[in-house]
């Protein structure tokens, strides 16, 4: 870190938040994770169905797809609910795209057979990062929910390849930095979302330069500090799924 930047949070340029997760958090939810990253908190709920959406009947395939909203008072000023404006933004139907796509990168939808997991992500309080930490949590929730359904037989192999997670990268006073919270991310000079696997190998990235381009440096540093960060995140999402 250059010695003469300082974030706001105190933390080190490769420093994540307080990360927890919490399993099996909601009481009816087929596989379930509370995350938390610092002030960010999101619910992950998976609902196990035995439909898929019609233009995968008769294909012998699943689906797993992504929900994410946020509730009025998950920020500092309350937003309306957009069940009373009409309908969702733009943002979270990008967001509950992103989610369903991260999933999906490491499930096997063949075998999962026509069956649809549908993965709730619901934002409690916010403080940047809201979609990462859904990503993170979602995979959790996921693989509770396959594990229940192996355990009473609902199907026989497992259709999960591998782990996911999710964490932001940006440029913070000319400096890459680790898991952004809003006072970073809304003055970074360039932030991106990292959704990687546990080997490293990239699913999605969502990058911006929002006051100046961001050098090749600059990002293979970013992509650095993602990679390390979501090695962290894969290993406390397997200490969860042990801790059921």
């Amino acid at each position: 870190m250059s010695p003469t930047m300082v974030r706001p949070s105190g933390r080190a340029a490769d420093q994540l938040r307080a990360v927890l997760l919490e399993p099996g958090y909601s009481k009816y939810a087929e596989g379930s994770c509370l995350v938390r990253f610092g002030d960010t908190h999101v619910l992950c709920a998976a609902t196990f169905e035995t439909r898929v959406p019609p233009w995968l009947r008769d294909s012998g395939r699943g689906w797993v797809t992504g929900e994410y909203g946020m509730l009025p008072r998950a920020t500092e000023t309350r937003t309306p609910r957009e069940a009373t404006r009409g309908g969702q933004s733009g943002r979270t139907h990008e967001i509950q795209r992103l989610i369903g796509r991260a999933l999906r990168a490491v499930t096997d939808l063949a075998a999962l057979g026509e069956r649809q997991i549908r993965l709730d992500c619901d934002v409690l309080q916010a403080d940047g990062g809201t979609r990462t930490a859904a990503i993170t949590g979602a995979w959790v929730a996921l693989r509770l929910a396959l594990d229940r359904a192996r355990r009473e037989g609902r199907i026989a192999a497992d259709p999960l390849r591998g782990q996911v997670a999710a964490i932001s990268c940006g440029i913070y006073a000319g400096v890459a930095v680790l898991d952004l919270d809003y006072s970073e991310d809304s003055t970074a000079e360039a932030d991106a979302n990292f959704v990687l696997t546990a080997d490293g190998r990239i699913v999605e990235i969502q990058g911006t330069a929002e006051t100046a381009p961001m050098s090749h440096a600059q990002f293979d540093e970013m992509l650095r500090l993602a990679r390390a960060g979501i090695h962290r995140l894969t290993e406390l999402q397997l200490r969860a799924v042990a801790a059921v």
